[in-house]
């Protein structure tokens, strides 16, 4: 069985009782809401890829201000050939705020949208679950940095 694991780290930023998302569009099409945030490239560090990819989804120049917590995701996925596999995703959340910069959509990337969103108007949209994990960590600020919310089954 193939085996995946992928980094990335993502941004909590909430000003004036709204938080900054980003609208990702999945492979068929579908737009949700997510964290800014991604991948991280090989030998970057942390901060500094939560500091690119905001910029790179949102237009703004962010500063890390928190480590909220870590998250981790376990998904099976059928390969192009059929061989069964399995995915993992590390997901590394900071607290950032915005140092610079202004709002704009990424171009060329999987993300098309940013925008603020009022946090009571949150549980309406449509959204990946990183949102509510994000927001949950960063309300509740767990001594270990793990979210209620989390799936027990991935440790």
């Amino acid at each position: 069985m193939k085996q995946e694991l992928r980094v990335a780290a993502y941004a909590v930023v909430v000003r004036d009782d709204a938080i900054l998302l980003a609208r990702w569009v999945a492979k068929d099409g579908t737009k949700r809401w997510t964290l800014p945030g991604g991948g991280m490239d090989h030998g970057e560090e942390p901060v500094r890829t939560v500091v690119r990819e905001v910029e790179e989804e949102t237009g703004y120049a962010v500063e890390p201000t928190a480590l909220l917590g870590v998250d981790s995701i376990l998904r099976g996925w059928i390969a192009r050939l059929g061989t069964p596999g399995s995915f993992q995703g590390l997901r590394i959340v900071y607290e950032a705020r915005i140092t610079g910069g202004a709002l704009r959509p990424e171009t060329g990337g999987s993300t098309d949208l940013a925008a603020w969103h009022p946090l009571d108007s949150v549980p309406a949209l449509p959204r990946v679950e990183l949102v509510d994990i994000g927001l949950d960590l960063w309300r509740e600020r767990p001594p270990v940095g793990r979210s209620r919310l989390a799936d027990p089954t991935n440790g």
